[in-house]
């Protein structure tokens, strides 16, 4: 994203209700959800020059609470380390559905997630948030771009994440052969995800992608059921962490297989260099879910 971008500053945060069915106007869905690739109006453009901003967001200690127990955190004085990402997301979702976005947002697949703590972020802090991509390219199956989403706060960095996108189609070919998948590590928990967990993530959240919240909306957009959200699975796997986590730290993931609801899950984690890896299997057939790990080492401009 070049220097000169355009950054348009919103007055308020877009609402999830109009930003969907914006999407869904703004795509051909039901083509794309029979294998056909998902396009939208600026389909021959690359990524365009522009942000979505929001200043001073003032952290609200009930939604925080509510999230925190949507996702197994305790309740702190500091947000969740993925808290502020269902922040962003609308910043996301308003430059997703613009109409020199040049893919269609249903059917991108989220397949990775990158988030950089720099330090804790306390309840009751305003927020400013800027939100662009980047970084177009060929994948094997597609192309892939990032969403970039920083928070500042008197405009000291605070906070970062960045969630790479797959649009399927058209692709470069050369991803090789099928690997063998390797045997799940043992399962240090078993966690039971209910049926529900979708329409409850997706209320504090505010994403309300079809595909999580019912069987029958899910199965309208090619899926065989109801799927939990990956950002879901990523904060309850920290979560599970959450006593070890230092104060500044980067978490990576790389979602895989989709948690089809309701779900028994596996959760493991082994030693890393600076800090642990984890992971999240089916817990009876050994599938992979997310593989993810957090290390103390953060990039500080």
């Amino acid at each position: 994203m070049s220097g000169d971008a355009t950054t348009r500053t919103l007055d308020g945060p877009p609402g999830a209700a109009s930003l969907y069915p914006r999407a869904v106007a703004g795509t051909y869905a039901l083509p794309l959800l029979r294998g056909v690739p998902l396009i939208g109006p600026g389909q021959a453009k690359g990524l365009p020059d522009l942000a979505f901003a929001l200043q001073d967001v003032a952290l609200d200690g009930g939604h925080v609470a509510d999230y925190a127990r949507v996702c197994g955190f305790s309740l702190r004085d500091a947000v969740p380390p993925t808290y502020l990402h269902v922040l962003a997301f609308p910043l996301q979702m308003r430059l997703m559905t613009d109409s020199s976005f040049p893919f269609g947002v249903l059917g991108l697949v989220h397949v990775e997630n990158r988030i950089e703590v720099v330090r804790p972020v306390a309840v009751g802090e305003a927020v400013s948030f800027r939100v662009h991509a980047e970084d177009l390219r060929d994948h094997p199956r597609g192309k892939q771009f990032d969403m970039v989403s920083l928070a500042t706060v008197d405009g000291e960095r605070v906070w970062e994440g960045r969630s790479t996108y797959l649009r399927r189609g058209g692709g470069t070919g050369g991803g090789g052969a099928k690997e063998d998948r390797p045997e799940p590590p043992a399962a240090e928990a078993i966690w039971k995800v209910p049926a529900d967990i979708g329409r409850r993530y997706g209320a504090v959240s505010g994403d309300r992608n079809p595909i999580h919240l019912h069987n029958l909306s899910a199965k309208v957009f090619g899926m065989p059921c109801a799927i939990a959200h990956g950002m879901w699975l990523k904060a309850r796997a920290l979560a599970a962490l959450e006593s070890e986590l230092p104060e500044a730290f980067v978490v990576d993931v790389r979602f895989k297989l989709p948690v089809l609801l309701p779900a028994t899950v596996g959760f493991s984690t082994r030693a890393a260099d600076g800090g642990r890896a984890f992971a999240l299997h089916d817990a009876k057939k050994g599938l992979p879910h997310l593989e993810g790990a957090w290390s103390s080492g953060i990039r500080v401009a």
